[in-house]
């Protein structure tokens, strides 16, 4: 396991958590770059095990919520970050220990390391999806009961919210109101738990699995292997799709970017058509009409030529692609889980199937 994040680790790192954030969790450019410079500095950020946490110590996620279409603009002003766990700290009378991913992907999965250097505090090697999800009871900490609030919020202009809900589904619809009227996103601490309860409600080791994904890659291009080959061993995954994307529609509505992908087949996919269907993460993928993966298994679209992960805000009319399914973690899997975060809870008329077990 790793013990600290530094700059070349960063990289890894951003695109480990954008493979895995299949399309989501924002863009991972303007996150690394505002990671790059709190490393710089405050040097690097220590990375805690689940197992080296003190059993009562407070352990808080922190994030940007909104559109990824709204994020690539829409700059953070420095200040947000501490002022969501100061607010946290606050209402409950306790420091935080240690600060975590809320989910695996993108600019997500370098904003925590941004405010634990600017607050010296560890990073929890571990995040609450092994993924990235488009809201905010889909998360494993809400699987296992634990409540989203109280959760601050705070934009770039200052303001700030402290929001207390009856329950994790009131949480995001009040706080992606709130959201919308910030401007399209914002930052926020939630879920705050004690480090007894993350033992047994966080994903543990995603922060080392996406820098593996991430080295591995890029070891691959320098010895001229085959990086997609190293991608699909470390994440279990499979392809599901080569070929061109003919059209994509996309909208940004009620705080998410919303639309479909559609993707001609060239290779042995020629003849065929691989529509993706996304709300700020990839939930399925058609092929001619049947599915062949959806949530909450992962579906990453890569770039044919470089195989660097493409998030839904940034892919676009005649890239030239390579479709990944990857299974999800074991938690999704539960029938709780999936009433949640499955396809029949975005409207789907088909059941979730492993991905292991449905035929490209």
């Amino acid at each position: 396991m790793r013990e600290y994040i530094d700059q070349e680790s960063l990289e890894d790192l951003a695109t480990g958590a954008t493979v895995l954030g299949a399309g989501g969790g924002g863009d991972p450019y303007l996150g690394k770059l505002m990671a790059r410079q709190a490393i710089e500095l405050h040097g690097p950020v220590r990375l805690m095990q689940v197992a080296e946490l003190p059993g009562e110590g407070l352990v808080l996620p922190v994030a940007m919520m909104g559109a990824p279409t709204v994020l690539v603009e829409k700059i953070p002003n420095g200040s947000e970050l501490e002022s969501v766990v100061r607010a946290i700290e606050t209402r409950l009378g306790q420091q935080a220990v240690a600060l975590m991913s809320a989910e695996a992907g993108g600019i997500n999965s370098t904003i925590p390391i941004v405010a634990a250097t600017e607050l010296g505090l560890s990073l929890l090697d571990a995040d609450g999806m092994g993924r990235a999800f488009p809201e905010i009871p889909m998360c494993s900490m809400s699987v296992r009961g634990i409540s989203a609030t109280p959760m601050a919020l705070a934009d770039e202009k200052g303001n700030l919210m402290l929001l207390e809900t009856v329950d994790n589904a009131w949480t995001e619809r009040l706080s992606r109101a709130a959201t919308v009227e910030m401007g399209g996103s914002s930052i926020i601490a939630l879920y705050p738990m004690t480090a007894r309860q993350a033992t047994s409600a966080v994903i543990s080791g995603t922060m080392s699995r996406a820098i593996e994904i991430g080295e591995r890659r890029r070891t691959a291009r320098q010895q001229t292997l085959d990086p997609l080959g190293e991608l699909l061993e470390a994440t279990s995954g499979k392809i599901l799709f080569r070929g061109k994307v003919v059209d994509v529609l996309r909208r940004t509505v009620g705080g998410f970017a919303r639309g479909t992908a559609r993707i001609e087949g060239l290779g042995e996919d020629t003849g065929a058509t691989l529509q993706i269907e996304f709300q700020n993460e990839n939930l399925v993928a058609l092929r001619d009409g049947k599915p062949v993966a959806t949530v909450p298994d992962l579906i990453s679209v890569l770039d044919a030529d470089t195989r660097a992960p493409v998030t839904t805000e940034g892919i676009s009319y005649g890239q030239r692609v390579e479709v990944v399914g990857m299974p999800c973690a074991p938690i999704w899997r539960e029938p709780g889980a999936l009433e949640v975060a499955g396809p029949g809870y975005f409207g789907y008329p088909f059941e979730y199937f492993p991905l292991e077990e449905v035929e490209a």
